[in-house]
């Protein structure tokens, strides 16, 4: 009881000296915005108390929260009957021996992991030409594609001239070892400036080396350039234009990881990291015809990220096949004390003998009505082929995922984007429409709590609804963007992979997605590569960039 008085007391000073009054007409009129009704009594018994919070919502705005201060009410993929997988195996990738440069030396470019790997253990090219080489493309093919935020190119001479050294003196960090890459300019590298994309940070610098570039760097990759997202990570549209597709460079890439998919697909780098809120990696890597994996929510810990919404981004790594996505996975996967929701668990890759012997379903209520030409029935016939037993199941649409995905990353990203709202400083960002960020900014400050809360648990209602249903698969495959299953396991935290598996009339890449269990990236990887070494669709390569 004394601690109500006090809490009464406290309020009732407050109210006193509140620089802001409520009225009655306000309160009813608010009321229409969220549905509700109170009587007179009850808008009459608000008015004090809510003038009072006012002085409260100083009280933060004055507090000036960056974007990296942390959000503690964390989001857990992790039900309550999942195992993580935690016993990890030695996990070797075989790299051919017998790897020489080609004649022409540009389809270096489009090499593999593996291949470039081998070329430099065996010493048949050192790092330092081999980043070289990618720094020349890039700086030849970037103007055309607008998909480099910043080129790094000291870093990088640096990085590979240390690979080099320690080749010389017999340490192998293994088969990332040397090898040139891009990073999507929302991650802090210590030396750089970090944009985000948009004006208003165009000359941002952090003092800080993001957890997954340190872990690239530990493994002895070397960073070629930050390269481009939609401003605040919405589309493909940057402070430098539009971010380009390398099949057809009147087309945009895709978004928000952009330039990581436009600048793999085109052979400028030898790999990239995106990230994912809702499509960042699925999207840009279905227009762009590269192979992204989005990993378990968690799964790569998210310190020196931008945060957009705490609980629902991602990263993972762009590639042109699933076995350097592996590669890659293999290396910057894990958990670090600062981000909360990292999980650490095992990521046991292996090659998989038999497809027969997987759970394999297809979204028949996407893909039954499609034409039988489609390329989404013909990669069915190709797993049939290859032995695969595909159980047909229909997708459930009608459980508003993007309508609460959408909700919770509005809220989210107006909490991280504060500042910048409450400065004006929006009316710097590119874009102005009222569908992008300045707006949705705005819009989502009228969000009641109450509701964002709701969400959440109708959010963990949904994964508990899902849970049996995605994760009693191995395999799920699914075209990228139909339906609602792209809000859905970005709700629920699935792991998915989008792949090329032909081409469209136009000549544009056609793509699949496959989704995993939670956890389950090695299954799902394995099992893409072997759908890739069936069809080669990934050795497909956009023409204007292979000369």
């Amino acid at each position: 009881m004394r601690h109500l008085l006090s809490l009464l007391t406290i309020l009732y000073i407050g109210n006193l000296f509140a620089q802001e009054t409520v009225s009655k007409a306000q309160i009813q009129s608010a009321e229409k915005m969220f549905a509700l009704s109170f009587s007179d009594a009850k808008s009459d018994s608000m008015l004090s108390i809510l003038a009072g919070k006012i002085n409260t919502y100083t009280y933060i705005h004055n507090k000036e929260l960056t974007n990296s201060v942390a959000f503690p009410l964390w989001y857990n993929p992790v039900l309550p009957d999942m195992q993580v997988p935690k016993y990890q195996k030695p996990v070797l990738f075989n790299t051919p021996t017998n790897i020489s440069i080609p004649k022409e030396k540009e389809q270096l470019a489009f090499y593999s992991i593996t291949e470039l790997a081998s070329l430099i253990k065996n010493k048949k090219i050192s790092s330092e030409e081999l980043t070289r080489f990618y720094l020349a493309r890039l700086k030849k093919y970037a103007p055309v594609l607008h998909c480099v935020i910043e080129l790094t190119e000291e870093i990088a001479l640096k990085q590979a001239r240390k690979a080099d050294a320690e080749l010389a003196r017999g340490i192998y960090r293994g088969p990332l070892h040397g090898i040139p890459y891009g990073i999507k300019d929302l991650f802090a590298v210590e030396g750089t400036h970090t944009t985000w994309g948009t004006p208003p940070y165009r000359n941002q610098v952090i003092h800080q080396t993001a957890f997954v570039a340190a872990q690239l760097e530990k493994a002895g990759a070397v960073l070629v350039a930050k390269l481009s997202l939609g401003e605040l990570a919405m589309d493909d549209i940057w402070f430098g234009g539009l971010t380009r597709n390398p099949w057809d460079t009147s087309k945009g890439s895709g978004g928000s990881s952009a330039g990581s998919a436009s600048a793999t697909a085109a052979g400028l780098v030898a790999f990239a990291i995106g990230t994912e809120t809702y499509g960042s990696i699925v999207d840009p890597s279905m227009r762009c015809g590269t192979t992204g994996l989005r990993p378990t929510y968690g799964s790569i810990a998210k310190t020196g990220a931008m945060a957009l919404a705490w609980t629902s981004d991602k990263i993972g790594p762009i590639c042109r096949s699933a076995e350097d996505a592996a590669i890659v996975f293999k290396y910057i996967h894990g958990a670090d004390k600062t981000d909360r929701s990292s999980i650490d668990f095992a990521f046991n890759y292996t090659n998989i003998n038999t497809i027969s012997k997987l759970r394999i379903a297809y979204i028949r209520n996407y893909i039954d009505s499609l034409p039988e030409n489609s390329t989404e029935k013909e990669t069915l016939r190709t797993l049939r082929k290859m032995g695969a037993k595909l159980t047909p199941i229909s997708f459930p649409d009608s459980l508003h995922g993007d309508e609460i995905l959408s909700l919770i990353i509005g809220v989210e990203s107006a909490a991280a984007f504060d500042p910048l709202t409450r400065a004006n400083k929006d009316d710097e960002m590119v874009q102005q429409n009222k569908d992008r960020w300045p707006n949705t900014f705005r819009t989502s400050r009228f969000v009641p709590a109450v509701e964002y809360i709701n969400a959440c648990r109708l959010r963990y209602q949904i994964m508990e609804r899902m849970s049996p249903f995605i994760d009693s698969f191995d395999i799920i495959i699914a075209p990228p963007e139909t339906g609602d299953q792209l809000a859905i396991t970005n709700l629920t935290g699935n792991p998915s992979i989008t792949l090329p598996n032909g081409f469209l009339e136009n000549g544009m890449p056609a793509s699949i997605s496959f989704i995993g269990k939670h956890f389950g990236e090695a299954t799902l990887l394995a099992f893409t590569k072997a759908y890739q070494e069936k069809t080669g669709y990934h050795l497909k390569h956009p023409e204007l960039f292979t000369k």
